[in-house]
Order: structure tokens, then sequence, then C-alpha cells
């Protein structure tokens, strides 16, 4: 028999054992998915918890749930793959071996890459909303704190969800509103790039809304280290910005079986073809989800897309034709800003994301680029669809590769 193993049981990984046990032959092919986590996380959510309007109980189920049934799923730590031997080394010695191999093994946090931040501060002043034990131990300072200055900082690129720590702070700013002390707190968003955001337009409407919202910017800002002392971000030009609470991203790396297989670029990603998903260096292998190194977003939606190409192409590879399936980077991203509403974001590696209606032309019913509360309806309705449709595979009302329709060619004029 034949085997497809799949290293990660996360949301592209899930999402294809579904997928692909629909396709192929059960008594041809064994599908086996390989994780050493029994929990699967509801990520996106992970923003909602510090400020009381998630539990961690709403993000958390168990992966089995949602493992089709004839598919072998395994509970092990995986040491490396090994590409030449089409295996995979487990912690426990055995060895899978494998005929296709999709990796799914994500982005790890890597908080210590950021000199100072796991100090005597860590989950005291220090906090992530990127992990389950960060966010919760960030809602509980936030419950006792009475006011002072908090900065929100993105210090490395890549990283998961790029919208999200603008979330957090449009959140923050209608938290500390909403409990009376926003005039006592004094927000900062610190980032490595030029804007809000990485594209102009989408740039300029977010950053006059955080100009809206009153919230500080500080950009160009690269992060050497924080000084837990002084209670100071320090920038390799010896830039600093004082805090009280200090909310990072972590620098967000590949997986360490990457790193130990010797797959990986610098940051850990695998060198993957940006259209068919297939390593740039071993034919049997595909790569999906934020463990590829493609050039747009690391996020749910970009898995879900991409895993409707990854599809295609490895059937076409099993058939022994031509990978004519070609994925166009498409992200599609809901923005929380507070107050009942949010914005939403549509793009691709070629055009970047333009205002309009989205997913009908002229009908919506959700704004791109606007901020509205259908668009936060958009947001919260997600975590239903992803639970119930997205996970199991099943096909979502939006196309997988992005369309012009709805969106406007002639965007405002960023010099106004």
């Amino acid at each position: 028999m034949k085997r497809i193993l799949i290293v990660g049981g996360g949301t592209a990984g899930t999402m294809m054992a579904n997928k692909l046990r629909k396709a192929l032959d059960a008594g041809e092919w064994k599908i086996t998915v390989l994780d050493k986590e029994k929990t699967h996380y509801y990520q996106p959510g992970f923003l909602f918890i510090p400020f009381g309007i998630y539990k961690p109980a709403d993000v958390i189920k168990p992966k089995s749930t949602f493992i089709p049934a004839g598919v072998e799923m395994l509970y092990e730590e995986a040491e490396k793959i090994l590409p030449e031997d089409n295996a995979v080394q487990l912690k426990n010695g055995q060895q899978l071996n494998y005929d296709y191999l999709i990796v799914a093994t994500g982005t790890s946090l890597r908080p210590e890459e950021t000199p100072g931040v796991k100090g005597n501060l860590y989950y005291k002043d220090i906090f992530d909303f990127y992990s389950i034990e960060g966010a919760t131990a960030l809602g509980k300072k936030l419950r006792s704190w009475e006011g002072g200055k908090l900065v929100v900082v993105i210090p490395e690129l890549p990283y998961k969800c790029p919208v999200a720590p603008l979330e957090f702070i449009f959140l923050a700013e209608a938290y500390f509103t909403e409990q009376g002390i926003r005039d006592k707190v004094d927000l900062t968003y610190v980032t490595l790039m030029s804007g809000a955001f990485t594209k102009p337009i989408a740039s300029k409407m977010l950053g006059e809304l955080l100009e809206e919202k009153n919230i500080n910017v500080v950009t160009d800002f690269y992060t050497e280290k924080v000084d837990n002392e002084k209670k100071q971000l320090v920038s390799f030009d010896e830039r600093t910005v004082d805090f009280d609470i200090l909310t990072i991203v972590p620098v967000n790396m590949g997986s360490k079986i990457i790193e130990n297989s010797g797959m990986g670029d610098d940051m850990g990603f695998v060198p993957t073809n940006k259209h068919t998903l297939q390593s740039e260096k071993y034919e049997n292998v595909f790569v999906l989800g934020d463990a590829a190194n493609l050039p747009t977003s690391k996020a749910g939606s970009v898995a879900h897309f991409a895993a409707e190409i990854l599809f295609d192409n490895l059937m076409h590879s099993i058939e022994g034709r031509p990978l004519t399936a070609s994925f166009d980077g498409h992200a599609n991203c809901y923005i929380e800003t507070g107050y009942g509403k949010g914005a939403l974001i549509d793009f691709n590696y070629d055009t970047e994301p333009l205002p309009g209606t989205f997913p009908l032309p002229g009908i919506g019913p959700f704004g791109l680029l606007k901020n509205t509360k259908i668009n936060h309806y958009g947001k919260i309705m997600f975590r239903w669809m992803y639970w119930h449709i997205l996970l199991k595979g099943k096909e979502l009302p939006v196309e997988p590769l992005m369309t012009m329709a709805g969106k406007k060619r002639n965007p405002i004029d960023l010099n106004k």
C-alpha cells in the first residue's frame, strides 16, 4: 500500500487529510497525519482572550475531532525528515516511509530570539498573544491594570497573521475606553515597517484609523533588545520606547523539524514553488501553510486557498500528469477595529489590497478597506466556519484564486 504522510496536524494538515481521504482509494492509499500535540487551537481566537471576549475553552478542541475515519493519526514527535530516503525519523527511533510527503509544520514562536524578552518581566509586564499561555496571562494583567504605557511591537518578519498586531491595539483602545480609563493609557504601535501595513493603500487607510484613535505609531524601528531594568525597547540605531506593558509579536521561525532536516532557508521555512506548492528540491514533497517560504501572508485563509491548488497538483502527480494548478498567493483577512466594527483586505502576489466590495461586485455584503459592522460580523462568523467547514476540507463560498470583481482599479490618491 502506498502512503501519503502529512507532517503537522494543524489547520493545513487537517484540511489536506480530509480532502485526500475523500478522493483516494482507501485500499490503495494510506494517509497518515503525524503530530505530537493532541489539542487543536483556533489561533485567530487568541486575539480575543486578553479582552475577555473569548475564553480559552472557546479556542480549544481535540485534534481527533477533525481527523476523518480511515486516516491514521499518530501522536508522536518527529525528529527530522530524510527526504533522500523518503522517510521521517521519529524521536522514539521509529522511521515512517512515504511515497508523498506534505509538510504542514507551520511556524514556531521564538521569543528568545529577541534579547531581553524572556527576562525578569516575562509574563509579568512582557507578553504575547500568539500563544494560549501568553494571551491568558495578558488577560489577567489587563483586568487589574490601572493605566500607563502599553506598547505593541513587531520585531521581525514574517509572522503569522500580519494584521493581528493592528487588531490587538484597536481592540485595546476600545477595551480601555469601555473600562473608563482610556485617558490614563498611552498606546504605541512599534513596527519595523515604514507604515501600518506592508502595502501602501492599506497602510494609508489603517494609518489614518490609528491616528483617529489617538494611537502613536513608531515606524522603521528595528528592535535590538528589550531592557528589563529601564522597561524600554531599544533599536539598533539606539532609539528607545518606554513601556509599562509590552506586547510583542514573538519572532516566527520554521519548525525545528525543518531545521533538523536541513530543508529550510535562514528562517527555517521550506523553499517552495510559489505556484505549484511543490518543494523546490524534492518532487514528491509538497508544502502547505506557514511552513512554506511563499511571498504572501502566513494566514489561515492562505492555507485554505493554497490547499485547493496543492490537492489538484498532488492528484496530477499521482496520475503522472503535469502540475497545472497555479496558486496566486490569495489572502483574505478580516481586521477587528473595535466597537463592533472591522475592515477587510483581499490580495495576492501581484495585487495589493484595494477598496471595493466582497465577494459580490457592488453588493458585497463586505466592504474592502472599509470600517463597518458587517465586516466585524464576518470575523465573528469565521470561527464557526473554521470548525465546521474549513478544517473538514469543505469548500468555502470564496474562490481559491483572487478575482478583481468588485475592486476599484483606480484607488485613492495616496498623496491626499
